[in-house]
């Protein structure tokens, strides 16, 4: 059974569950009115919390890291549909060993043209899955605490004295996904 995490809350995957080495991270959400464009994102920073290079941005232009561990499927445009809407693959094993940290974050297009918010969402969420299992181990379900953000931090996978930890981090922003850019580039 998945254990369900709330803001704040962690997981330490390594400890919990020894045998994981492919990690599946889920994104989905339905839009409660019209069709909404999230992106999902992953920042593959270093110790000193940036980008090792500009490569390790995995977006829908960029669907791979340069150490190959780290893929995403390709971009959801609507929403619409059972299951993950945006999906992100991880080696754990392949990960180069000078990424510390794995930000996932989840932004509108062009949510200020088009005046989008996560807000107009309903059952957004993030889940760790087991590859090859296919079973799911951890979820964080967003509530409707965003109503007026465009980006939000859903999580983070961490790796610290050769263990990986998942935290649930649940901070939006108004910004947009380039201050987060900002911070991590």
């Amino acid at each position: 059974m998945a254990i369900n995490l709330k803001k704040g809350g962690s997981f330490n995957l390594t400890k919990e569950e020894p045998k994981l080495k492919k990690v599946l991270i889920g994104l989905g959400w339905e839009p409660s009115t019209n069709a909404l464009d999230l992106d999902a994102s992953v920042f593959m920073t270093g110790k000193n919390l940036k980008l090792l290079s500009d490569n390790y941005f995995i977006f829908y232009n960029n669907l791979k890291s340069p150490d190959g561990s780290t893929q995403h499927t390709g971009d959801n445009r609507t929403g619409y549909g059972d299951d993950d809407d945006e999906m992100i693959l991880v080696n754990l094993d392949l990960v180069n060993p000078d990424i510390t940290q794995l930000i996932v974050a989840v932004s509108i297009h062009e949510a200020d043209a088009r005046k989008h918010t996560f807000g107009l969402l309903k059952d957004a969420y993030m889940r760790i899955c087991d590859v090859d299992s296919k079973r799911e181990v951890a979820r964080f379900d967003l509530d409707a605490s965003y109503p007026h953000d465009t980006v939000v931090t859903f999580g983070k996978l961490e790796k610290s004295n050769n263990e990986w930890k998942f935290h649930a981090v649940g901070e939006g922003s108004t910004q947009g996904l380039q201050s987060l850019v900002d911070i991590y580039a």
